[in-house]
């Protein structure tokens, strides 16, 4: 039996690895994979390691390794198609007869990978060829360097109709394969065919595994170019038509680059174009992608969810600070809202009007960009904005009618549990904007909704930062820190807490990548002693978050995280505080179901209010 590639590669690309193996063993989280105990071979501790990324197992132990595919052929007991037959069926899929055309249609496929690679390469040539001087002096003069024009196969299409079309020949491809691939037009006019990409920068777009699969071309600034005939003005980007190959609405430019990035813990973030990509990628933001010429799709909002392998899925999108920016992220927004659920959003940040990430970088530096990401929204916050600024709510009617639409928001998030927490905090702001000021004279404007109150484009001032005085248990604030101190200094624990350690959140980027790093370094080294594991750390990089985090301070309000000489008493501080931390948050989790009570007397949150209180007898279990 004969499976098409193509169905294969989507296949695999609707599987998490984690999920498929973890209904079949037990997996626990270490760092950006998952660990276990390998199912191939009898071994003492777990050495069998998942990573979702790269989308394969390995064991350290037997050397077992695979895809998704070999791991159930061989844990299942079953063949090739059986095993495809197997996940197909989870995800709704039905596998394709492999009947002579569909054959065909692969050969034909995978001829048209090689056709476009081909192009690539002849595009690349030609943007370095001496007789194309002034295209490569352009994209020069941009700041990009040779090592970027690699990085990305930066070329250039000539303006001759059959430049390409010629060399491909020579190579033995046709006509139809040209035209399937998106680099030949057929003439309505009844003349040869011709190139469809013709004095342009181009951009080749990589799918996920870094295969070439389109193109986008820029168009030369005027007076680098031919005169136009007549009135016509080019477009500025023209890109790939959809084809076999290619589905701009699915695909995202950078991509390859973006999920190694994300693999190494930096953040995703959505821009508007390639320039803007390879501009935040040359500046050390090499999470970046792009859609192509389009409005960001649910399709690409999945893209970017799969890409994070952290359990919070937040990919910042950055827009224009103009009205049009505001547009756009109002109709990325409409189609993120029905998506979300926990731990999966977006955040979202504007840039100073007339500036994009190439503009602002170059001007002020990487600094101005870093800023402007650090202020970006939360989505809750962002919805908040854009209903309520520049309005006057000064009578029942226009306050009820900000309550319904907001309502009306909340309600069109399909997971329930954060359609719920979405009416909470809509509800809430509602009431600290409508609440009462003595010195209020003019109609009531709604107050800014984050820090600063900056407008779209400016980044808000930052607050200034106070140092610790008392104990914040109350809210949690130093549970996370004192926890992840406790593990560094007392690393015998480590493999009796490490599923804890695993589970905990950190607001922070800097403490939380710590985190994943003391994860890790223990996992494959579990006989390492404090200095040993602050050793690795400093080696590593994080010197100054470990500085920062093994402070005198958090020992005054955490005394558990300190250095214990005796690890059983290290061990039973860290479950005391964690059992402290637990019945915190389910007293926390009481209040918002009692005020959700108070405010909405409806059964589900009287059921609701019930549960919670019942995990509180039961310890939070």
């Amino acid at each position: 039996m004969t499976i098409p590639p193509r169905f294969l590669d989507e296949l695999r690309s609707r599987i998490t690895l984690s999920d498929v193996i973890g209904k079949r063993m037990k997996l626990t989280r270490a760092g950006r994979e998952y660990k276990g105990y390998c199912p191939f071979h009898n071994e003492k501790s777990p050495s069998f390691y998942v990573n979702d990324d790269k989308q394969f197992f390995h064991c350290f132990g037997c050397g077992a390794h695979g895809s998704v595919i070999d791991f159930v052929m061989r844990n299942d007991s079953q063949s090739f198609p059986e095993a495809v037959e197997t996940l197909a069926s989870l995800y709704g899929m039905q596998v394709p007869q492999s009947a002579p055309e569909e054959i065909e249609k692969a050969k034909r496929e995978k001829s048209l990978y090689t056709m476009l690679d081909d192009a690539a390469k002849w595009m690349e040539e030609q943007l370095r060829n001496p007789a194309n001087k002034v295209p490569h002096e352009y994209i020069r003069e941009r700041g990009l360097k040779e090592e970027t024009l690699s990085a990305f196969r930066v070329g250039y299409a000539p303006s001759d109709m059959q430049a390409l079309r010629k060399h491909l020949s020579l190579q033995g491809y046709t006509d139809e394969q040209m035209v399937d691939g998106g680099l030949l037009k057929v003439s309505d006019k009844g003349r040869e065919p011709y190139v469809f990409f013709r004095e342009r920068i181009m951009f080749p777009v990589p799918d996920r595994r870094g295969r070439i699969v389109a193109f986008g071309g820029r168009v030369l600034p005027e007076h680098l170019r031919e005169p136009s005939r007549g009135d016509f003005t080019p477009p500025k980007y023209l890109n790939s038509s959809d084809s076999a190959l290619f589905h701009k609405g699915k695909m995202l430019y950078g991509e390859p680059h973006a999920r190694q990035a994300a693999s190494e813990g930096q953040s995703v973030l959505v821009v508007e174009g390639y320039l803007d990509v390879i501009a935040c990628w040359m500046n050390g933001f090499k999470g970046a992608v792009a859609p192509m010429g389009t409005a960001l799709t649910e399709e690409q909002i999945l893209v970017l969810w799969k890409m994070i392998p952290d359990e919070s899925k937040i990919p910042v999108l950055c827009f224009d600070g103009d009205n049009a920016g505001r547009r756009a992220a109002s109709r990325a927004c409409e189609r993120l809202l029905p998506l979300i659920k926990p731990n999966h959003s977006a955040k979202i940040a504007f840039l100073p009007e007339g500036e994009d990430p190439d503009s602002l970088m170059k001007a002020k530096g990487r600094k101005a960009f870093q800023a402007i990401l650090d202020s970006s929204m939360n989505l809750v916050d962002f919805y908040f904005y854009d209903e309520t600024e520049g309005k006057i709510f000064d009578t029942p009617e226009a306050r009820a009618g900000l309550s319904k639409t907001l309502e009306d928001i909340a309600a069109r998030i399909s997971d329930r549990t954060v359609q719920h927490y979405y009416r909470e905090a809509f509800r809430n702001k509602t009431r600290q904007a409508f609440a009462p000021v003595q010195t209020q004279k003019q109609p009531w404007q709604p107050r800014a909704p984050y820090a600063g109150g900056g407008r779209f484009g400016q980044a808000p001032a930052p607050m200034p930062l106070s140092p610790l005085k008392r104990p914040a248990f109350a809210k949690g604030n130093l549970y996370p820190a004192a926890f992840l101190a406790c593990v560094i200094n007392n690393p015998a624990i480590f493999h009796d807490v490490e599923e804890d350690l695993g589970s905990l959140h950190f607001s922070e980027n800097s403490l939380d990548h710590l985190r994943q790093n003391v994860l890790t370094t223990l996992s494959l080294n579990s006989d390492l002693d404090e200095a040993g594991v602050k050793d690795h750390l400093v080696e590593a990089g994080f010197g100054d978050a470990l500085n920062a985090l093994l402070s005198e301070n958090l020992y005054t309000h955490a005394s558990f995280s300190r250095k214990n000489d005796e690890p059983s008493e290290a061990l039973q501080a860290w479950r005391d505080a964690w059992k402290m931390m637990q019945n915190q948050s389910v007293g926390a989790d009481i209040e918002r179901a009692k005020r959700a009570m108070q405010d909405d007397p409806t059964e589900e949150n009287e059921r609701r209010l019930a549960a919670i209180r019942d995990m509180g007898k039961t310890g939070g279990a």
